[in-house]
């Protein structure tokens, strides 16, 4: 066997080498590719909240009696939704834009809940992909809930 090993060039001097190339090679392939499904997640996590708290949002205030109360009932709302995907409430904004409007309109229009009143909920979350700095906040993702008030409600 002694033959075979010098034949095929092994000798006993490298024992043990295929031990560190193989930690070695996983720690520049597995950490790094660790580190990218870590961050899509997140990014996927960020889209889920939000389309998720933008149509819970739209729900609540689409079937509030009122506007005010309507408007806390779909923070709560879209809160809750936030919470639920593991995304902290405080990277979370929510806006009303027109009918017919994207969320980029969204902002200074509130819905006054008329009968048969057609607008947009619009949640905007922060997505924070792990080891990056707090400052990094350029990670925007926006759900869209389009509500249509029903024409025969009270008003």
């Amino acid at each position: 066997m002694t033959w075979l090993r010098r034949r095929l060039g092994m000798v006993s001097d490298e024992r043990g080498s295929a031990l560190v190339e193989f930690v070695f090679i996983a720690l520049v392939v597995f950490v790094p590719l660790v580190y990218v499904i870590a961050g899509f997640s997140a990014v996927q996590r960020g889209v889920f909240a939000s389309q998720a708290a933008a149509r819970e949002a739209g729900r609540a205030m689409g079937t509030a009696p009122d506007a005010v109360t309507g408007q806390e009932r779909a923070l709560r709302a879209a809160q809750l939704a936030v919470e639920d995907q593991s995304v902290e409430v405080t990277d979370m904004r929510l806006q009303y834009a027109p009918a017919g409007s994207d969320c980029e309109a969204a902002g200074s229009y509130t819905p006054a809940l008329a009968p048969g009143e057609e607008f947009s909920v619009c949640v905007t979350v922060t997505v924070r992909i792990p080891l990056l700095p707090e400052f990094i906040e350029s990670n925007t993702a926006t759900g869209q809930f389009v509500v249509e008030r029903d024409r025969y409600v009270d008003g």
